[in-house]
């Protein structure tokens, strides 16, 4: 099973300062149709992200601009 922090870290591509829970998305991978999981973290010190990552595929998307 997958820690909240190695979630985070699949997203944004490095490490991550901290993570919380992982939640199950109320949405469909767009590449797969998959199941997708939700967590919040904090990749520096004055930013925090939501960040979704499908359990199927590779597709994954933040909440950043």
């Amino acid at each position: 099973m997958v820690t909240p922090k190695k979630l985070a870290e699949l997203i944004e591509g490095e490490s991550v300062m901290d993570a919380e829970a992982i939640e199950e998305a109320d949405r469909e991978c767009p590449e797969c149709g998959g199941d997708v999981l939700e967590v919040g973290y904090m990749p520096s010190v004055t930013a925090f992200v939501t960040g979704q990552k499908c359990q199927d595929c590779d597709w994954s998307a933040t909440d950043e601009e």
